[in-house]
């Protein structure tokens, strides 16, 4: 049956069309985001949910939304999605952070240019009648120079432009790395030097705790006199009061802004001030943006949801259409790994290391992890999957470390989970074969080869002489048939393992008979998917 997406704002024609190409029923109703009732009554019949920003997805609607994989944000802003709310049903949510990041950087320039040589004011002295010309004295651009807070996708546009117009450009970005900026052309600085340096200040860095009023009435003091400001990120990184009288006191020669602190921005300090040019978050709307956007959220999710691919996810690990089919295998076996420790494990568990080992250290391992997680909850949570794992882990307080190193041993690549109870630490070792079936390689230390199978019994005990004719005669007894077994020990008189294949999960009858011998210290059915 071929995956469901709503589309419940205004995506182009080109954009539903790419969903039918690629094998998903899309039903189109553009208007359907403002009628919250009707969305919620409706929303439990799809796979997935394409927005923009008349959509609300808030936890009412998601709790309605039983069968919904992922929800696609045609933009780069999520404010209109409860992320942890989606993410705790297992829901992926994606946005096209790429798609709108040349029209962005184009209003940010724009706006520059406009406060430079007071264009806004100009244009509507010259309308008026007037012939103001002494009135309006600009700036140039040549020589001046800019200093860029947040250097990513928009910010490295902005950048490019910038240099193109003869400009200096200092860049603070504590992610830009050195050898990064040197390839854009650009100095790499700290807050206070690029305050102190720049003659244009333009932002491009998401609201967080940390970037939220980053230029308070502090950081404007720290300015160069005649500074002027642009914002066509975020409102509220900047405070729009203490600008405002920055303004006024002419320390600040002037501001273009496309965003506020309250949208929509019906007053702010800045509205009537001279020299300030504002436009009602613009920095998005071209024609070109639009289109992008919806065709790139269309690409995403159909990938998604035919091939398993993730790209630009808010709150899972990306996939690659070219390496889900490499990884696929892997994120089968982590599952398989994390499945089998959640089910033999019965005490709360205190710390989570995972060990990549060879080829498996190379790949996508936040992907493994979160695959591994949700197979180690799902003994505990029914509906956990690679979203709301890791989330759940953090709720837990589990103390969580991976490892990755390089070959070590026969095999090309391997995974390895070990979890730390307060009774015990317990570990479990496993590969994935030509064949691509998942493998065990290793349990509690103790080597071995074996598949997994659907129904498999686990039995931890000493080894003694008679185990395998008592399991047996067993299970045979309360018939059950063995269709295939593994065992393992780690010494003559030590510590085994028999891994028996079975068709159906035993009744706990059975298990009971099993631990009566005293040799065995835990029989357990595991059941895998490993469809």
């Amino acid at each position: 049956m071929a995956p469901r997406v709503l589309v419940s704002d205004a995506l182009s024609e080109t954009a539903v069309q790419i969903f039918r190409d690629r094998g998903v029923e899309v039903d189109f109703q553009p208007k359907l985001g403002k009628d919250k009732e009707k969305l919620a009554e409706i929303i439990g019949n799809y796979d997935g949910l394409a927005i923009r920003s008349a959509t609300k997805a808030t936890e009412k609607l998601i709790a309605a939304a039983t069968n919904l994989k992922v929800i696609g944000r045609a933009g780069i802003g999520v404010d209109n999605v409860d992320i942890p709310a989606a993410s705790k049903r297992g829901i992926i949510v994606m946005n096209t952070p790429f798609g709108n990041s040349i029209t962005t950087a184009e209003h940010a320039i724009a706006l520059m240019f406009a406060v430079a040589r007071q264009l806004p004011a100009a244009d509507a002295s010259t309308q008026a009648g007037k012939w103001e010309k002494s009135k309006f004295m600009g700036v140039e651009i040549t020589g001046k120079t800019l200093g860029v807070i947040g250097a990513g996708n928009i910010g490295s546009i902005v950048c490019s432009r910038a240099i193109g117009l003869r400009m200096r450009v200092v860049a603070y970005d504590p992610f830009l790395s050195k050898e990064r900026a040197e390839e854009m052309g650009v100095t790499k600085v700290e807050l206070d030097e690029l305050l102190a340096q720049a003659d244009f200040i333009t932002l491009h860095v998401p609201m967080t705790d940390k970037t939220r009023g980053i230029l308070n009435k502090e950081a404007l003091a720290k300015t160069k006199k005649g500074v002027r400001i642009i914002n066509c990120a975020r409102g509220g990184l900047v405070d729009e009061a203490a600008l405002a009288e920055a303004i006024k006191s002419g320390h600040v020669a002037g501001a273009g802004f496309d965003v506020f602190e309250v949208e929509p921005a019906t007053e702010s300090p800045l509205f009537g001030l001279e020299n300030v040019v504002c436009t009602p978050h613009l920095g998005a709307s071209t024609t070109e943006a639009q289109e992008n956007v919806a065709l790139q959220v269309a690409e995403q999710m159909s990938d998604y949801l035919v091939k398993g691919a993730v790209s630009n996810a808010i709150n899972m690990p990306s996939i690659t259409a070219e390496e889900a089919p490499i990884l696929k295998p892997f994120i089968r076996l982590a599952d398989v790994l994390g499945s089998f420790a959640g089910q033999v494990t019965e005490s709360p568990i205190k710390e989570i290391e995972i060990l990549y080992d060879g080829s498996t250290a190379g790949m996508n391992t936040r992907a493994l992890t979160s695959a591994l997680l949700a197979g180690l909850i799902r003994n505990q949570v029914a509906d956990v999957n690679m979203v709301s794992a890791p989330i759940m882990v953090k709720e837990k307080g589990i103390v969580l470390s991976e490892v990755k190193r390089d070959k070590t041993g026969v095999y090309d690549g391997y995974i390895k989970l070990t979890i730390t109870t307060d009774k015990q630490t317990r570990s479990v070792a496993g590969t994935v074969f030509s064949d691509g079936k998942p493998r065990f390689i290793q349990i509690k230390g103790i080597n071995m080869d074996a598949d997994v199978g659907t129904n498999m019994v686990y039995i931890a005990n000493t080894d003694v002489p008679g185990m395998i004719g008592f399991m047996g005669t067993t299970l045979g007894a309360a018939g059950v048939n063995i269709a295939n077994f593994q065992l393992g020990r780690d010494k003559n008189g030590g510590d085994a393992i028999a891994l028996l294949y079975v068709d159906e999960p035993l009744q706990q009858d059975v298990l009971d008979k099993l631990t009566a011998n005293e040799a065995i210290r835990q029989a357990k059915t595991l059941v895998f998917n490993v469809d």
